[in-house]
């Protein structure tokens, strides 16, 4: 099938299986890194992607169902402040550890502080909790999301 999507501001054209994932599409056949193959049943986060904006698990979308639609993942926020923000925040409050869950924590905490400059704590557990760590235990994370939005706020 002939597929036709924006990925982080450029448009693509591909070829894909009916039932291959978002996840293998940007994964094996467009080269993006930061998309993580995880537990593949949209229970850990890794491959957390923005699809018009809000963030889900690539793992369970179809790549058919993405026609005509808007995909973002962290390489395209690249220059965006408020991903600096939070890039900077989760470095200086120590949030990243082996960094296999940071790019679907940072797209869930961008999505959150994109849609609610000032979330509380319990607003920004609610965000990620479809991200897990097995590192830091959270607090940092939370912590880093908090702390960069602050810095946006102000």
């Amino acid at each position: 099938m002939r597929l036709s999507f924006i990925l982080n501001g450029r448009r693509i054209i591909c070829d894909v299986r009916d039932n291959q994932t978002l996840l293998d599409l940007l994964r094996n056949d467009l080269g993006v890194t930061s998309v993580k193959k995880g537990c593949e049943q949209g229970e850990c986060g890794v491959c957390t992607v923005l699809l018009d904006g809000e963030p889900v698990t690539s793992c369970l979308v179809l790549a058919r169902m993405i026609e005509e639609r808007e995909i973002t993942t962290v390489e395209g926020l690249a220059t965006d402040p408020k991903m600096k923000a939070l890039r900077e925040a989760f470095l200086e409050e120590g949030a990243v550890q082996c960094g296999y869950c940071t790019p679907g924590m940072l797209l869930s905490a961008y999505a959150l502080i994109r849609s609610n400059s000032n979330p509380t704590a319990d607003q920004v557990k609610e965000a990620i909790e479809g991200n897990l760590c097995r590192c830091t235990g959270y607090v940092k994370i939370i912590e880093a999301i908090l702390q960069a939005a602050k810095r946006i706020e102000t």
